[in-house]
């Protein structure tokens, strides 16, 4: 493994990490897996989302998990390679795979809600920081039915669990950046459950 890079020549690497995740995060799983099965933009159904939550809306569960595994595992992807450049580069690729789902280049800046790809991270960096927030995940959605509001509480209790798991202010730092973005990303959602009109998992628009 590489040696840690100093922080005198870091900024090249630092750009080079982010440049690296952003690339794996913008692949469009969701959109190349459903034309690749025949059932043309799944951006033309449901939310027009290209999550494994709207691939789910075109009835192909096998498809839908696919995209979830494949979404969570770039981010995954991203935060391992950068790794054997030292935790700094992998926190930055991780930062930018999920800044690649969100606002991928290939689709002109409109991607997914970053969920999957979230989870994927945070697995990557803390295998008990990421299994916490996906045990979190499917406890809300088991119970109130609602995907939109067990992706915001799963990313909104990343940051405390890093610091009472970790301690580590880097991850704080980071679970917390990104969960700004994944709500902010959610806004449509957080409108509709505050007024009691979010659809349930299942349900056919978002």
């Amino acid at each position: 493994m590489p040696d840690p890079i100093s922080w005198e020549f870091a900024w090249p690497y630092l750009a080079a990490a982010l440049a690296g995740g952003y690339l794996l995060g913008a692949l469009p799983f969701g959109l190349i897996l459903t034309r690749l099965a025949g059932l043309g933009d799944v951006r033309n159904i449901g939310s027009g989302n290209i999550g494994a939550t709207n691939v789910l809306r075109t009835g192909r569960k096998g498809l839908a998990a696919a995209t979830l595994l494949l979404d969570a595992g770039k981010g995954a992807a991203a935060v391992f390679i950068a790794q054997l450049w030292g935790p700094d580069m992998a926190l930055t690729a991780a930062f930018g795979a999920v800044v690649g789902h969100l606002f991928p280049v290939w689709l002109g800046f409109k991607g997914g809600k970053g969920v999957a790809t979230t989870l994927g991270v945070f697995l990557a960096l803390s295998f008990p920081l990421g299994a916490l927030c996906c045990g979190l995940w499917l406890l809300v959605a088991l119970l109130l039915r609602t995907s939109s509001l067990a992706s915001l509480t799963s990313v909104a209790a990343a940051p405390l669990l890093g610091w009472f798991l970790l301690a580590d202010l880097q991850m704080v730092q980071l679970t917390g950046a990104v969960a700004l973005l994944v709500w902010w990303r959610h806004h449509p959602n957080i409108r509709r459950l505050l007024k009691g009109e979010e659809p349930r998992i299942g349900s056919k628009t978002e």
